[in-house]
């Protein structure tokens, strides 16, 4: 990322969880603790099924009294839903404000330019109240500032932080093998923590109970990991979400996400899984990276 360029990210939006039990409620909820939280660090977690299949992935952001919650826009009404119903009894507003906030991302040189910023995942700083936080995921995806919509072309000038394509921030995201989009289509296709969620610093397992806590807690106890969410490149062909990837006629994998920037679930631990050579689906060429960050 070139120090002076911003990336609006019009793809996110912005929940908010206030109220007595909020704290509680989420702890109840999310993958992640939210007891690590707090006006200095924020964390970057999931919701799961009681079956611990993904369903939603957010950041959460301690602001004021509450939580802001940093999440695709696609996939916001269905938390916003399914935080809702677990509710039931408990103490918490849970309001939609994408329409009043935008969230934009920088590169982690800038973050490190800050007074009071540090090198640290997660480290939270803020200007004129506005939260500006290194990604808790990966540093080379840079820092995000969560601003009043209102304030937002204002605040960038002051930051001397210039527009710049909204691709190349995808791109480098999809390069890192972190999924930038299109995340409701690994809704209940696979288990949270073959997403790379412990890597990625979105699953605590020194934490209670949590909603799909048992079968992540099983698959880390019991080493039966072999399965996890990778990168695509296509080489050439088109692809189809669902549709299964071979080495020879050995099948190692099945595409999950096969828009602009793909990925799929890939039998990593596999013998016929090879890095270094192509494989194919129905109409595709393609090459599969392990992130460098999984070991």
């Amino acid at each position: 990322m070139n120090i002076k360029n911003v990336y609006i990210l019009d793809n996110r939006a912005i929940l908010y969880i206030n109220g007595e039990d909020a704290k509680e409620f989420l702890q109840n909820l999310i993958s992640n603790d939210i007891n690590k939280i707090n006006d200095e660090i924020s964390c970057f977690t999931s919701l799961l099924t009681p079956q611990g299949k993904f369903l939603y992935e957010f950041i959460i952001v301690k602001h004021k009294s509450g939580y802001l919650i940093d999440c695709e826009k696609t996939q916001a009404d269905g938390l916003f839903k399914q935080l809702t119903l677990y509710k039931l009894r408990s103490k918490v507003d849970i309001l939609n404000l994408s329409n009043e906030f935008v969230v934009v991302a920088f590169s982690y040189e800038k973050f490190l330019t800050f007074n009071g910023a540090k090198d640290q995942l997660g480290f939270t700083i803020r200007y004129r109240e506005d939260p500006i936080f290194l990604d808790p995921r990966n540093k080379q995806l840079g820092a995000r500032l969560i601003v009043n919509l209102e304030k937002l072309y204002l605040s960038l000038k002051k930051l001397d932080l210039h527009d710049a394509d909204l691709k190349e921030y995808y791109s480098l995201s999809h390069s890192l093998g972190i999924v930038p989009k299109d995340l409701n289509k690994l809704q209940d296709k696979l288990f949270g923590i073959e997403c790379n969620f412990e890597e990625l610093n979105g699953i605590d397992f020194k934490k209670g109970c949590y909603v799909g806590q048992e079968n992540t807690a099983r698959i880390k106890l019991k080493n039966k990991l072999s399965k996890r969410l990778f990168p695509i490149n296509i080489i050439n062909g088109k692809l189809y979400q669902g549709e299964s990837i071979y080495n020879d006629k050995v099948e190692i994998g099945r595409v999950l996400i096969d828009n602009d920037y793909p990925f799929a679930l890939i039998k990593y631990l596999d013998k016929n899984f090879n890095e270094k050579v192509d494989f194919k689906t129905k109409e595709a060429s393609i090459n599969v990276r392990k992130p460098n960050w999984i070991k």
